[in-house]
């Protein structure tokens, strides 16, 4: 048998922090990856809301939010990188008289699974008008990781993988996030330890 050499990809899957992960942006933290790829990977992660919520949000770039559904959602904070920026995580937009492959907004990346995320004003001007994906998630800043960074964090144990699961991301209350995770792995937070294994 040989040996499986084609580089690990992890999109659109789950990083689940270990009870070792330390770091405040990510201890205790879900990222959800939109990218990876042997140059590197990105993320958002899912479980950590800022104090500021959508509506605060709109307001500070000067556009009504026309979303009850969305009034009181929080922002969350993405990651580290850019925290200035906003994300937009959402579903795919599909009708019927556009390309699948084109998103209608301008500055989107397509992410298998039936997501994309989006980091153009035109997403926000959609749901200012009452419109637009209707499950959304907006962060301030991204999660990244350089080439190789991410495999080595894995090796060290410091992230469990696992298939993500657009109900963990959209309708799964934010306190929940972390152990709806890991539950998709079968697992609970008492059965992690602090200590990191190597078998």
């Amino acid at each position: 048998m040989t040996a499986d050499t084609s580089p690990m990809n992890l999109t659109h899957h789950f990083l689940i922090a270990m009870p070792g992960l330390e770091d405040d942006a990510f201890a205790k933290s879900v990222v959800y990856l939109c990218e990876h790829s042997p140059r590197g990977a990105m993320g958002l992660v899912i479980n950590k809301p800022s104090d500021i919520s959508l509506k605060t949000l709109f307001d500070k770039v000067d556009l009504p939010l026309r979303r009850a559904d969305l009034t009181d959602s929080p922002v969350f904070q993405g990651g580290p990188v850019q925290t200035e920026r906003g994300f937009v995580l959402h579903e795919a937009f599909v009708a019927s008289d556009i390309d699948p492959s084109e998103s209608v907004y301008a500055a989107t990346m397509a992410i298998p699974g039936g997501l994309e995320m989006t980091t153009s004003k035109d997403v926000l001007e959609a749901m200012s008008a009452g419109a637009g994906p209707r499950r959304v998630l907006v962060s301030l800043g991204y999660s990244a990781w350089g080439e190789g960074q991410l495999e080595a964090e894995l090796g060290e144990n410091s992230w469990l993988t696992v298939d993500a699961d657009l109900g963990v991301i959209f309708d799964t209350p934010v306190a929940e996030r972390y152990d709806k995770a890991l539950m998709l792995l079968g697992l609970q937070s008492w059965m992690l330890s602090p200590e990191a294994g190597h078998a």
